[in-house]
């Protein structure tokens, strides 16, 4: 009896034991899967590269906006001296980062991304904000446009500063506080627009006279935001630099040259669209 009893019991557990299996999922080389599934893609790394003067602090806005999505977002110095330094730095930069990166640049910034991204093998998207893509052999200061404000004569532009171990003939340039508040930063109320021409950062003559090296833009797709209230470059210049790079284009009616300042959010999203077709 005591046997019969071991048995139907070892026969119930043994049912209940083929029960649970037919609940369970086959294992994945069972099922002619893979038997580890790939992790999803990470998102990008989003680096931001600001322009003559300005500093990290004007993508305060899409850096809040972009971590709220989710991505890693690093805006970072530009050294605003030479073309091929700054550039130099910016890729040595990139080169510390893990995995893919969107590349973005504002004004003199995109002339940096342009040359940054051609020295690295992670950028997957270059992202220009009213910004410059010089072509190889181009300056930064030959694509702000025949109407830019730029074109006046440089005593009513600047104010002029020599600067420690400059190169022959380099000096570091201030913009003037009415072309700043005019013309710069023409769409922000003037406290700020003030507050801004306060605390620039001076950008030397040679960071806009020097050849570009390279052309990123030629093999890494690219995305265009220019706004039709840019004074500083104008949107004609950016609508033709983004037509030879095959760029995709938004066009913001109105803003500034700092719309990224004053309309963080569709800036971002144009940042967003670039992020997310890295794969």
């Amino acid at each position: 009896m005591h046997r019969t009893h071991s048995f139907r019991y070892a026969a119930a557990a043994a049912g209940i034991s083929f029960a649970v299996s037919a609940l369970l999922p086959a294992p994945a080389s069972a099922a002619g899967l893979p038997a580890t599934a790939s992790p999803a893609a990470a998102k990008p790394t989003i680096v931001l590269v600001h322009g003559a003067w300005a500093d990290a602090s004007s993508w305060n806005g899409e850096v809040k906006i972009l971590r709220g999505e989710g991505y890693q977002v690093r805006a970072i110095a530009n050294p605003l001296q030479n073309l091929t330094t700054d550039s130099q730095t910016i890729a040595d930069f990139l080169k510390t980062v893990r995995g893919p990166v969107v590349l973005v640049g504002h004004s003199y910034g995109g002339s940096v991304i342009t040359n940054a991204a051609a020295e690295t093998k992670n950028v997957k998207a270059l992202v220009y904000v009213d910004a410059a893509a010089p072509a190889v052999g181009e300056t930064n200061g030959s694509l702000s446009g025949s109407t830019s404000a730029l074109n006046a004569p440089p005593s009513t532009l600047f104010d002029t500063v020599a600067y420690p171990q400059a190169p022959s003939g380099a000096k570091n340039l201030y913009l003037k506080k009415n072309i700043f508040v005019k013309d710069f930063a023409s769409d922000l109320p003037p406290n700020q627009a003030e507050s801004l021409w306060a605390t620039q950062r001076a950008a030397s003559t040679a960071a806009f006279d020097t050849p570009s090296k390279h052309a990123a833009w030629k093999t890494i797709p690219s995305w265009y935001f220019i706004s039709t209230g840019d004074r500083i470059i104008t949107p004609q210049s950016e609508q033709r630099m983004a037509r030879r790079a095959h760029a995709k284009t938004t066009v913001f009616r109105g803003g500034s040259h700092l719309t990224l300042i004053s309309h963080p959010d569709a800036v971002a999203k144009v940042i967003t669209t670039a992020a997310r077709s890295v794969g």
